[in-house]
């Protein structure tokens, strides 16, 4: 039985990757669905670049709802200085033919949740935590129904890339991330400190490329843009692939090392507003609420990705 998971997401490049991951990988995963939220760009091009992505995945049976456009307490920071002006910056794609759904994102949280078997519904939140914070609080009651939620934002290692001490996904709300993290829903997070050895180098690109499908030349256009930015900024060989790593623990779990930890979301201070201060050294008594992944075999995760996009 594929594993049943709602995908929550501001496209994005890298969550481009990762929504392709998971459509590639059918006999796995079942798309139940994928809600939009205001991040990497507004609202309105990460609802569009979502049905894009299905487009190329030739997948626009995949319902695409559009959610919350603002984060719940501050104003919306955005990155197109990473992304480009339109989110999806690199191929150029034509606009969707796929219709975006009628209704709000959170509202099909809620609905999918409640008809769902309890327990079989997978979340996985690759940008703000807006909506799935905001179907929490509007429906306490889909809590105990929620398998599990697999993310991908944070960092303690390797602190921030956002300000000095908050990853992008958890800064653009913190309020929201903290509302999730104190769910009680189990929790597993990919913090920079795994993505950020799972990086694009040349040879892996060239792999998408060799492909020789469009969805292949398309990814490889992706990472070729996204990667400007990072190797400028870090010095890298290559970008950080952060949102594909959410879909490959679902498929691939062995992949990943990380310790089951207390996550605490800081919301009060200028200075560490949205730093995800995890107990890493288990030096507090605060109890565990997250699996907070470490480490990965990144020749393992980039040999599944390309394997999986081969088959669109």
């Amino acid at each position: 039985m594929p594993r049943k998971i709602i995908i929550d997401t501001d496209p994005g490049q890298d969550d481009a990757v990762a929504i392709l991951l998971a459509l590639a990988s059918p006999e796995d995963l079942e798309v139940l669905g994928i809600t939009a939220v205001a991040g990497n760009v507004p609202l309105a091009l990460t609802a569009k670049n979502a049905r894009k992505v299905c487009e190329v995945a030739g997948r626009p049976d995949v319902k695409v709802y559009a959610g919350c456009d603002r984060p719940l307490a501050h104003t919306l920071v955005t990155a197109e200085h990473v992304h480009g002006k339109t989110g999806l910056d690199g191929p150029d794609l034509p606009e969707p033919e796929m219709p975006l759904q009628q209704g709000h994102a959170v509202d099909f949280l809620i609905d999918t949740l409640r008809a769902e078997p309890a327990g079989t519904v997978t979340l996985c939140p690759l940008g703000p935590l807006t909506n799935i914070a905001t179907a929490l609080q509007k429906a306490p009651d889909i809590v105990g129904r929620v398998r599990e939620i697999v993310l991908m934002g944070g960092a303690y290692f390797q602190v921030g890339n956002i300000t000095p001490a908050a990853e992008f996904n958890i800064y653009v709300d913190p309020e929201a991330a903290e509302i999730v993290f104190k769910s009680g829903i189990p929790i597993v997070v990919m913090p920079l400190d795994v993505t950020h050895k799972a990086l694009v180098t040349a040879p892996r690109n060239e792999a998408f490329r060799h492909l020789g499908t469009e969805p292949g030349r398309i990814v490889a256009e992706w990472t070729d843009f996204f990667e400007r930015f990072d190797k400028e900024k870090y010095g890298s060989a290559g970008a950080p692939l952060h949102d594909p790593t959410v879909i490959a623990y679902l498929l691939k779990p062995d992949l990943f090392r990380g310790r089951h930890i207390n996550v605490e979301i800081e919301t009060g201070s200028a200075l560490t507003r949205g730093m995800t201060v995890a107990d890493w050294w288990r030096v507090t008594d605060r109890a565990p609420n997250a699996l907070f992944m470490g480490d990965i075999d990144a020749d393992g995760f980039f040999a599944l990705l390309t394997e999986r996009i081969a088959r669109l």
